[in-house]
């Protein structure tokens, strides 16, 4: 089951658009008319469609005020809940498919020449409606009130003028041609809906490597200009040593200084293999597939660690766009620091569900010890680390390659209690952040 992606801002803005720069507009300009043909035509319909007739009438102001209304909120659309925009936009929709099957009623149904009318109500509710089931449905039920109309007209001249011969031959044509509009327009909906989705990843690849790609750079300069002055400490470090003129105080600090540069090495080896984000490639990547793959990792089959993994997630969930390589790293440390936290043996539950506006939540708990209250505000600070080995860069890396998607972790812990890390990953770029 692929994942359908939310209304955007893109969308609802075509439907505030065409519903109030186009729909609100054309019903402004032919309300007019409306009232002229209802009020002070010449009508002198009797029985069971005079009736109708008058009930149309009645119906005029209800509608007239709830347009009013719809118009008001659209109008003002930025500073009201997007829901109730999309909820305004879908009932002003279907009042008007209730208002024209009315209008046809009282014009003669089948013969009525508002029958163009319902084609232009099933393209613009194709227009101002993206969503494809909320679209087929409503068109659907526009076909169905044109054939309810026409029916009930069939039997109001049955019982009014019941000498009068009824044919409804051109009936299945029309309603065929209304079947075939729709169609048609759900078909071109889709295939303009998935070239935008098309451009949209195109961009987001070609955001994600740009903001991968400068980071790298400026990483990779700090890491090269940093590498030659520690080789330079490290030549003179082996001259002393082979020098030996001072004895064993000396012996010492050559060892101390050695001692540091070889740490200092591999800090900023570790920095360098992070800061190769030019070799890497942005990709598509299924958040589900990468949370199996890194539990795998963590935890592989026969490793003899009894550890217990709770995995609260299902698909569809929105793709994330990054280097693989990055999301590995992502989860496997902090996976990997829950499962040292409980020395192998515990219980560690990871969930992970859909976020708006447009981003995936994580998060992974672990029954360990926690971390202590003077300790927690270290936690993400490069060379910070409570284990005995270890360069204290994973957490940082974590927190950094994070922030570098545009995304978010932070963490929860008692002493006693266990941790849990809360990660927010966002599926698409705000370009607004980046203006």
């Amino acid at each position: 089951m692929a994942y359908r992606p939310p209304v955007v801002d893109s969308l609802l803005e075509r439907l505030v658009r065409v519903e109030r720069d186009c729909a609100l507009t054309v019903k402004a300009a032919i309300l007019p008319l409306l009232v002229y043909y209802l009020f002070f035509a010449n009508w002198e319909e009797i029985g069971e469609r005079g009736a109708m007739l008058e009930t149309v009438r009645t119906f005029l102001i209800p509608y007239v005020l709830f347009n009013l209304s719809g118009a008001f909120l659209l109008s003002d659309s930025g500073r009201i809940h997007q829901g109730l925009v999309r909820m305004a936009g879908l009932s002003l929709a279907l009042l008007d498919v209730i208002f024209v099957s009315a209008l046809t009623l009282a014009t003669g149904g089948y013969e009525s020449l508002l029958y163009w009318a319902y084609i232009l109500v099933i393209v613009r509710n194709a227009l101002s409606l993206p969503n494809d089931v909320m679209q087929i449905a409503l068109n659907g039920l526009s076909i169905l009130c044109y054939i309810l109309a026409g029916w009930i007209n069939i039997l109001i001249q049955v019982k009014d003028f019941p000498e009068a011969e009824q044919t409804i031959e051109p009936f299945f044509l029309k309603i065929m041609v209304l079947a075939l509009v729709t169609a048609c327009c759900y078909g071109v909906q889709v295939l303009f809906e998935r070239q935008r989705e098309a451009e949209e990843e195109r961009r987001e690849h070609a955001i994600r490597h740009h903001q991968l790609q400068m980071a790298g750079r400026l990483a990779s300069e700090i890491a090269h200009q940093l590498k030659n002055p520690l080789g330079i400490i490290n030549n003179a470090a082996y001259n002393l040593r082979r020098a030996r003129q001072r004895g064993d105080e000396i012996e010492q600090q050559i060892d101390i200084i050695r001692e540091e540069v070889s740490r200092s090495d591999r800090i900023l080896t570790d920095l360098m293999d992070y800061a190769h984000l030019e070799e890497g490639r942005i990709e598509s990547l299924d958040p589900i597939e990468e949370l199996d793959r890194a539990i795998d990792r963590i935890l592989p089959a026969g490793s003899g660690f009894q550890v217990k993994i709770e995995r609260h997630y299902r698909p569809p969930l929105p793709r994330l766009f990054m280097q693989r390589g990055h999301l590995s790293e992502i989860l496997v440390n902090i996976l990997q620091n829950a499962r040292e936290a409980m020395e192998g043996q515990g219980r560690i539950t990871v969930r992970a569900r859909f976020t708006a506006p447009y981003s995936v939540h994580i998060a992974i708990k672990d029954d360990g010890p926690g971390v202590p209250p003077e300790k927690r505000r270290k936690i993400f600070d490069p060379y910070f680390t409570t284990k005995e080995t270890g360069t204290g860069l994973g957490l940082a890396i974590v927190k950094h390659t994070v922030e570098l998607y545009g995304g978010s972790v932070a963490v929860m812990t008692d002493a006693g209690k266990g941790t849990r890390f809360d990660l927010e990953l966002p599926a698409r770029t705000d370009l607004r952040l980046i203006r």
